[in-house]
C-alpha cells in the first residue's frame, strides 16, 4: 500500500466549554451503560460519549452553527418507575444547554437536533443548575435555575415534558454583580458565586438572601473584585469555591463562614469537581494544572493538596466526575480541545488517558479518479488536488510532478455547520448536508493544477430535499443513488437524474425492521436514542444498502425491478413495519422501474455485541442476482462490521449469517496489540482479502483469507526470534490508563531525556538548565536521540507471517493523530491512500497563562 502523508489539511478542533455526565454516580446493580457524557464546544457542537467498559465511544455529534456556543450543560433525570417482577423503567434523561444568551435550549438526542427553546425578560445567562427534588415537594425537581449577567436568578419550568420561563426569583438593584456560578446545597438553598468578591446563599422558595459571604480584596496589584468562577457543595453541606486569586476555599455549610483557604493555583481556579463520597475535591485552573485535594490525616475538617499535574496545554475550563462499576474518573477539558480522563480514586497511582480531539467520523473524502482530497469543518469545505506517485520527466530532465494545490474553498450559506458530504469518483458531483438543508454542486475540470482550472456550479434540488437537512448522506458507486439519513433514524434513498443545471430526484423512504425491545430494557432514560443510525454504505455494485445504529442492529435493502415484486423472497409492504420513532415523514414514494426493498434475510443478521464504528462492503460482488439467495458464499457480498468493543465481524448479508472466516476467528483469536487498542477504528480499506483499518493513533492490516495465529504458532515465532502476539496486560478496567510505573508515582519528579541522564524537574514543570552545554555534548545527545527515534520507529510496527510468507496481520503506530484516510486508486489496482494527520502542535490556540518563571515555547 502506497501512503501519502498529508499535514497540510486544516482542521481546527473547537474548545471545550462544558462537560456533564447524565449520572454522576451509578448505584450498585445498575448498568454503567446507562450513563452518557455530554461535551459542549465553542462552535456549538455537542458530543455524546459512552464510557461503557472504558471504551469511551463517541456515539453522536450534534452539529452547531454560526455564532453559536455551548457554555453550560445540565442533565435532568426523571424518577425511575417500578413495573414489578424486577422490571425497572428508568426515568427519562433530558439535556439542556445555554450559550451566553438569554435562551435555554433542550436537545432531542433521539433526532440529534434542538427540541425546544425558551427565553424570558432577563439578561444573558451565565450559569445554570437543576434544582434537586425533595420528598416534601416533588415539583422542585422540575425546575432549572439560571444566573444572569445582571445579577438575577431566574426560574424555568421543565415539568410535563416542557420548557418555559416561569419567573424571576432574585433581582439585583445595581446590576453590577454578575452571577457566574451556581450550585444547590439542598432542594431549597442555592449557592451562587458572583463577580463582586461574594458568595451568596438564597432561599429559592421565597427568593430571600440567607447569607452573604465575602472573600475580601485581591492581592496587591490585582483586580478590585474577586470572581468566584465555580462553587460546589459537599454531601455534608459544606461549600467549596474557586476564585480568580487561584485559591480554593472551604465554607461551613451551617454558619456560612470560611473554615479554610488553600492557595492551589498560580492563576484563576476555573472549575471544580466533587467525588460522590465527598472525600475528593478537584480543581482546574488557568495555570493548566489539575489539583486533587483530600482530607488531611489526623486533622478533622482540614483539607490538603494530595496531587497536582499539568495534563492540558491550556486552561482547565470544565470538569465532571463519574463513578459506577469499576469506573471512577474525572473528565477535564479546555481550549486545547482534548478531553482528559483521570482516575479519580487512584489519581497519582494510575495513568491518565487523553481522548482524541478529532471526530470519530472522519471529516475527509476522496475522489479517486480526480485525485481530489476534501476536508471540512464548521461551514467550510476545501478541495485539494494531490500529485501522482510517478510523473514523467520533462525534456530538460526536471520532474514535472506538481505539489498539492488548494483548488476550491466552499463556504456553505446558512447558519448550520456541515454534518456530512459525499462526492463521486470523478470529482464532478458533490453533495453537502447540514442540519437544515442539502446542497449539490457540479465541478468541471480536466487535470486541474490551479483554482482557475475548476469551475464550480450550484445545482438546484427539489425543495423537499434541499430544504430538509440530513445527519448523513452517502453517494452510491454508480452515482445513481443517494442515501439520506434524517433525524437520526429515517432512511431515504434518492434516485439521481442529473442534467446541466439541476438534478431530478425520485425519493423512496425505506423502512427499517421493527425491533421488539421492551421499554424497561431500553437504553436507560434516553429511550430510543440508540436507534440513531451512525453507519451507512452501498455495495460496490450499488445494488445493496446497509445501515447500522448505536444499538448494534443492521438493516439491509436490495435493489430490484417492480416486475419482480411477485417474487416470494421480496417482502410485502405489510412486512415493512417500523417502530414509533421510525414512522414515515409524509413523503410518498414515487413509482419507478426500480425499487429498494428489504433484504429477505435481513432478520437473520445478528445484533452486534456493541455499537458499530465501521461498516463496509468488500470489493467482491456476487456472481448472480442480488435477489437470488442460492446459499453459496460465491453469490453473496461480504459485509464487515467493527464495534466499539473491538469485535471484527464479517457477514454474508444475503444468507443472513457470519462468514466462515468470522466463525473461525472470534475476538479472542485477534492479536493482543489489536485487542488492547484504546482508540477506536475510524475507517477501512479493502485490498483483495486484506482489510486495512485505521484510527486516531494506529493503522493495521488483517488478511481475511488466513486464520489468526494460534497460541502454539505465537510461541514458535517467539522462539525463532520474531515478534509474536504476546498480549500486554493492562490490569482491570478503570476508565483511564493502567498502573503507573513505580518511578513515576512521585509528583515532583519528571524525567526528561538529555542524552546522558534524567533530570529532576519540580512539580510545577519549571525547567532547569540542561546538562548538555557544549556543542560536542549537544551533537552527542542529538545522535543518541536520533538512534532512539529510529529504534522506536522500528519497534512501532508488529506483524506475523504465515508459512507461505504472507503476512496474516500487521500494525503500526507511526502515524498520529490521524484525521482520516482516503483512497486514491481504482478498484483492482494497487492500493494508494492519502493519510491526513493533524498534529497537535499545529493547532492554533488563544494566548495562555505563563507564570513568572516559566518559559514560552
Amino acid at each position: 500500500m502506497d501512503i501519502h502523508r498529508c499535514r497540510f489539511v486544516p482542521y481546527q478542533p473547537s474548545a471545550i466549554n462544558a462537560i456533564a455526565f447524565s449520572h454522576a454516580r451509578i448505584r450498585q446493580g445498575k448498568k454503567v451503560s446507562l450513563a452518557r457524557l455530554a461535551i459542549g464546544r465553542a462552535n456549538g457542537d455537542i458530543e455524546i460519549w459512552n464510557p461503557h467498559e472504558g471504551s469511551w465511544h463517541q456515539e453522536l455529534i450534534i452539529r452547531g452553527g454560526k455564532d453559536r456556543s455551548i457554555d453550560s450543560l445540565v442533565w435532568v433525570n426523571e424518577p425511575d418507575q417500578d413495573l414489578g417482577d424486577g422490571r425497572i423503567l428508568h426515568g427519562k434523561s433530558r439535556l439542556f444547554s445555554i450559550g451566553y444568551t438569554s435562551t435555554v435550549t433542550e436537545w432531542d438526542l433521539e433526532k440529534g437536533k434542538p427540541k425546544r427553546h425558551a427565553s424570558g425578560q432577563h439578561g444573558d445567562i451565565w450559569c445554570m443548575a437543576a434544582q434537586p427534588s425533595s420528598n416534601s415537594d416533588p415539583t422542585q425537581g422540575t425546575k432549572l435555575v439560571a444566573g444572569t449577567m445582571d445579577g438575577e436568578l431566574v426560574l424555568y419550568s421543565i415539568e410535563d415534558d416542557d420548557l418555559r420561563f416561569q419567573r424571576v426569583v432574585v433581582k439585583s438593584a445595581t446590576k453590577k454583580a454578575q452571577i457566574v456560578s451556581i450550585a444547590f446545597q439542598s432542594s431549597k438553598v442555592a449557592i451562587v458565586g458572583c463577580s463582586d468578591s461574594t458568595i451568596r446563599a438564597y432561599n429559592m422558595s421565597k427568593g430571600q438572601l440567607l447569607r452573604r459571604m465575602t472573600l475580601g480584596a485581591d492581592v496587591i496589584g490585582g483586580s478590585k473584585n474577586i470572581i468566584v468562577w465555580s462553587v460546589k457543595c459537599l454531601p455534608n453541606g459544606n461549600i467549596v469555591s474557586g476564585d480568580s486569586t487561584g485559591q480554593v476555599c472551604i465554607w461551613d455549610g451551617k454558619t456560612y463562614t470560611q473554615s479554610q483557604r488553600m492557595i492551589s493555583h498560580k492563576a484563576d481556579v476555573l472549575s471544580l469537581a466533587i467525588s460522590a463520597d465527598g472525600n475528593s475535591i478537584l480543581s482546574g485552573g488557568m495555570d493548566r494544572r489539575t489539583v486533587l485535594h483530600r482530607p488531611a490525616t489526623g486533622s478533622h475538617g482540614r483539607w490538603t493538596k494530595a496531587w497536582g499535574r499539568r495534563y492540558h496545554e491550556h486552561d482547565v475550563k470544565a470538569m465532571a466526575t463519574f463513578e459506577g462499576g469499576n469506573i471512577s474518573v474525572v473528565i477535564t477539558g479546555g481550549p486545547d480541545a482534548r478531553p482528559v480522563v483521570l482516575p479519580l480514586k487512584d489519581l497519582g497511582r494510575n495513568n491518565h488517558r487523553t481522548l482524541p480531539s478529532l471526530p470519530l467520523q472522519p471529516p475527509v473524502l476522496g475522489a479517486a479518479k480526480a485525485r481530489f482530497l476534501l476536508s471540512w469543518w464548521d461551514r467550510e469545505l476545501h478541495i485539494w488536488t494531490l500529485p501522482a506517485t510517478a510523473e514523467p520527466e520533462a525534456e530538460d530532465g526536471k520532474s514535472t510532478q506538481e505539489d498539492r494545490k488548494l483548488l476550491k474553498t466552499i463556504l456553505v450559506k446558512g447558519d448550520s455547520n456541515i454534518t456530512s458530504a459525499s462526492i463521486n469518483r470523478n470529482g464532478t458531483l458533490l453533495f453537502i448536508a447540514t442540519g437544515t438543508d442539502i446542497k449539490a454542486f457540479r465541478l468541471e475540470h480536466s487535470k486541474p493544477l490551479k483554482p482557475a482550472d475548476v469551475t464550480l456550479t450550484t445545482l438546484d434540488l427539489p425543495e423537499r430535499v434541499a430544504q430538509r437537512g440530513a445527519t448523513r448522506i452517502t453517494l452510491s458507486p454508480d452515482e445513481r443513488w443517494l442515501s439520506i439519513i434524517r433525524e437520526g433514524t429515517q432512511v431515504t434513498v434518492a434516485q439521481l437524474i442529473a442534467d446541466d443545471e439541476e438534478i431530478q430526484i425520485r425519493l423512496q423512504q425505506v423502512r427499517r425492521l421493527h425491533r421488539d425491545i421492551p421499554r424497561y430494557v431500553a437504553n436507560g432514560g434516553l429511550r430510543s436514542y440508540d436507534r440513531n443510525i451512525t453507519q451507512a454504505c452501498f455495495s460496490p455494485d450499488s445494488k445493496m444498502l446497509a445501515v447500522a445504529d448505536i444499538a448494534g442492529y443492521i438493516d439491509t435493502w436490495i435493489l430490484s425491478d417492480n416486475s419482480s415484486t411477485a417474487n416470494s423472497n421480496v417482502p410485502s409492504d405489510d412486512d415493512d413495519a417500523s417502530s414509533g420513532d421510525e414512522s414515515s415523514d409524509g413523503e410518498a414514494a414515487d413509482n419507478g422501474s426500480e425499487q429498494w426493498r428489504r433484504n429477505p434475510t435481513a432478520k437473520l443478521l445478528p445484533k452486534l455485541p456493541s455499537a458499530p464504528v465501521v461498516l463496509s462492503f468488500s470489493g467482491d460482488c456476487p456472481l448472480g442476482s442480488t435477489t437470488n439467495n442460492s446459499g453459496s458464499s460465491a453469490n453473496d457480498y461480504t459485509l464487515l462490521a467493527i464495534t466499539s468493543s473491538w469485535y471484527i465481524l464479517t457477514f454474508h448479508p444475503l444468507q443472513g449469517q457470519l462468514t466462515d472466516w468470522s466463525r473461525r476467528n472470534p475476538r479472542k483469536t485477534l492479536p493482543g496489540p489489536i485487542r488492547d487498542l484504546l482508540d477506536l477504528a475510524q475507517g477501512v480499506f479493502w485490498e483483495g482479502s486484506r482489510v486495512w483499518v485505521y484510527g486516531i493513533s494506529f493503522l493495521f492490516m488483517i488478511d481475511t483469507s488466513q486464520d489468526m495465529p494460534t497460541l502454539g504458532q505465537v510461541c514458535e515465532a517467539q522462539e525463532n526470534g520474531t515478534k509474536g502476539t504476546k498480549r500486554k496486560r493492562t490490569g482491570p478496567i478503570t476508565g483511564a490508563g493502567g498502573k503507573m510505573a513505580k518511578g513515576n508515582t512521585v509528583p515532583h519528579q519528571v524525567l526528561r531525556h538529555t542524552g546522558k541522564k534524567a533530570e529532576d524537574l519540580d512539580m510545577e514543570g519549571e525547567a532547569e538548565d540542561s546538562d548538555v552545554n557544549s556543542d560536542e555534548e549537544m551533537e552527542e545527545a542529538n545522535g543518541e536521540l536520533s538512534e532512539l527515534r529510529q529504534s522506536n520507529d522500528q519497534q512501532s510496527s508488529q506483524a506475523v507471517v504465515s508459512t507461505d510468507g504472507q503476512k496474516r496481520w500487521w500494525i503500526t503506530h507511526k502515524y498520529r493523530p490521524v484525521l482520516g484516510m482516503v483512497a486514491l486508486s481504482d478498484p483492482g489496482q494497487p492500493l494508494e491512500v492519502a493519510l491526513v494527520e493533524r498534529p497537535t502542535w499545529d493547532v492554533e490556540m488563544a494566548e495562555k497563562y505563563y507564570a513568572g518563571n516559566e518559559y514560552r515555547r
